[in-house]
């Protein structure tokens, strides 16, 4: 049986460089911004955000590698504040002899605030250069002072052109390894734009089915589906399928199709999903979708019971707030509303507030007008002048065509 290497395939082939690496072409393409900084050698701390497999882990060693800066890496599930603080100490060291440190903490998500609290100044003070690696929003999962000495870059999942050239160098490596074409298209369907899985996939089948004896085999469609049932177990335990399932999930209960919510939240139950990641999608859902002011109540009180009781218990807290959400009657104006108000100010900017409505706490401010005029319940628009007329909520639901 094959055995260059007792590490896995996926471990072995990755790149090495940004000549070598597939995908994310607007972060590492000509002139775009990862690329920049690593020719600059300009680094400064950075977050990145994206589903697995799309390469954080890869693109983290590669802007090391390219600056020559010191690498630690480190995953936020095993990482304590002592880590922190021996890591920092070995970077300030580094830093007196003009080596800079990368510290890459993988499912930066996983860091409670005490420890990101622990992380913040060697992080502000330069000693550190910060990578995190995250697939959850990091708006919710990441403290606002260590997010804004950051600058979050999005990952994309993987193209398909770019996981048929993953494929091809994992193929090559593993003693230029015959797929038939069927069995090829499969493969990238079922890893569903996650390098790791496909070349997980491909190892496990031509571990199973390509010994040494039987070598000349091609790897045939059957051979995936039976690698792809063992290696599923171990991906769905791990719930690193949650982007699809979750997606899922909120739209069944925005199409208020009850079973659908039940069975995708089962799923994410089963896999081990962190119940308080679904939990804070339905507070979010409860207030971007459903028309009550109660669901709102409703799923705060299912976050809150998550967070008191724990697994496997709170199942039956987010099966009822799943029921409730998705019978309740749908109304995205108050969302829609919002998005439409947050598009002009990006647009404008800060546009001037009407003196009439501005607060007028000391005497020159009542002098220059600030306040003069202003009526509590007015009908008139409030608006600055640019925006006069402009109607962002309206009092109807639009039907649908």
């Amino acid at each position: 049986m094959f055995n260059k290497n007792s590490s896995p395939l996926a471990d072995r082939i990755r790149p090495k460089s940004l000549v070598e690496f597939f995908g994310q072409e607007h972060l590492v393409g000509k002139g775009k911004i990862l690329r920049q900084l690593i020719e600059g050698d300009q680094l400064f701390s950075l977050i990145f955000w994206g589903p697995p497999g799309v390469g954080k882990t890869t693109l983290a060693r590669i802007i090391a590698q390219e600056t020559q800066s010191f690498f630690i890496e480190k995953s936020a599930v095993l990482a304590r504040v002592a880590d922190i603080r021996q890591i920092a100490k070995e970077a300030r060291i580094k830093l007196k002899k003009g080596q800079k440190t990368i510290f890459f903490l993988d499912e930066i998500h996983r860091f409670n605030k005490a420890q990101q609290d622990a992380l913040l100044p060697h992080v502000e003070t330069g000693t550190i250069t910060l990578i995190g690696a995250t697939t959850e929003n990091p708006s919710f999962e990441v403290i606002g002072p260590l997010l804004s000495r950051s600058r979050v870059l999005v990952l994309n999942p993987l193209k398909e052109a770019d996981l048929v050239k993953i494929l091809d160098r994992g193929l090559k490596e593993l003693n230029s390894l015959e797929i038939t074409s069927k069995a090829k298209k499969f493969l990238l369907v079922s890893a569903n734009a996650d390098a790791r899985s496909l070349l997980n996939i491909l190892e496990v089948a031509y571990t199973l089915y390509c010994s040494d004896k039987n070598k000349k085999k091609k790897l045939t469609v059957q051979y995936i589906k039976e690698a792809l049932q063992r290696e599923n177990l171990l991906y769905d335990r791990a719930g690193e399928e949650h982007y699809n399932t979750i997606s899922s999930y909120l739209k069944s209960m925005r199409a208020s199709d009850v079973d659908a919510s039940l069975y995708y939240l089962a799923r994410m139950v089963v896999a081990g999903e962190d119940p308080l990641f679904i939990a804070r999608r339905m507070v979010v859902f409860a207030s971007e979708d459903v028309a009550t002011p109660t669901a709102l109540v409703v799923a705060n009180a299912v976050f809150r019971a998550c967070e008191t009781v724990g697994y496997p218990e709170c199942q039956e807290n987010l099966a009822a707030g799943t029921v409730y959400l998705a019978q309740a009657p749908k109304d995205r104006r108050a969302y829609e509303a919002y998005m439409r108000a947050l598009a002009d100010i990006k647009k404008y900017g800060n546009l001037s507030i009407p003196l009439k409505i501005r607060n007028a706490p000391t005497r020159l401010m009542k002098d220059l007008g600030y306040g003069k005029g202003y009526q509590p319940y007015t009908k008139e628009d409030l608006l600055p002048e640019k925006l006069k007329g402009k109607k962002y909520f309206f009092n109807f639901i639009k039907k649908k065509t």
